[in-house]
């Protein structure tokens, strides 16, 4: 795992008020970085311009690995994903919503059962791989759309406030695989949250948006 994401001086507006201010960041491969802010600090628009879903007025994201800046396409997209609040879930079994991108990807059969029910087991959801995903609670639904992240092994995940809304049963479950996936180091994590304490108990780096703008407070 050698990818890096550099973040140069983007701005974002939205109707005439700045969101993000020339913010400019990077994160180099490995460990779990959390974006503190209030709710419409720009937290989630910065996170999807890092995902490639929006484009800043101003400024650039770069992608690095091996020392070279790598084109925005198809095989980089593969490569990072972001997971939203209220995930939108397939009328069909948790494993086919699970197994889905790896389907889309052409991999074998058998690679897929494996796969998906490795994540089922690491997010806690093997006992509902049969159930339809529609009758999942709110928090369930959340760490199916983290399985559905973690089984296509993105190099960088994105999380845009992983625990909103559900309940604290589901939320310390999703805080404890998180946990799980720093100690796993498979990937690069990186959160947004407006729960102070519990985006420090995460990260290993926390960076604050704070009037439009990112500071970082390094390692915690």
């Amino acid at each position: 795992m050698s990818l890096r994401l550099n973040v140069l001086n983007i701005s974002k507006s939205f109707n005439g008020k700045a969101i993000l201010k020339e913010c400019s960041v990077s994160f180099d491969s490995g460990g779990v970085h959390v974006l503190m802010g209030p709710n419409g600090s720009g937290k989630s628009t910065f996170l999807r311009i890092c995902a490639l879903l929006e484009r800043p007025d101003k400024g650039e994201v770069r992608y690095v690995s091996e020392s070279a800046t790598l084109e925005k396409d198809i095989s980089l997209k593969r490569r990072i994903t972001l997971v939203l609040p209220g995930v939108g879930v397939f009328n069909t079994t948790v494993f086919e919503n699970v197994a889905y991108g790896l389907q889309m990807r052409g991999v074998k059969k058998k690679e897929i059962e494996e796969k998906t029910l490795r994540v089922l087991e690491f997010v806690g959801l093997t006992h509902k791989r049969d159930h339809n995903a529609l009758v999942l609670s709110s928090g369930e639904i959340q760490r199916l759309g983290i399985a559905r992240a973690l089984v296509i092994e993105p190099e960088i995940l994105f999380l845009d406030e992983p625990t909103a809304y559900i309940d604290q049963e589901n939320t310390e479950i999703i805080e404890d695989i998180i946990l799980n996936m720093k100690k796993q180091g498979r990937s690069t994590v990186i959160i947004t949250t407006h729960y102070m304490e519990r985006g420090a108990r995460l990260a290993d780096r926390v960076l604050i948006i704070q009037d439009g703008q990112i500071i970082d407070k390094k390692s915690v």
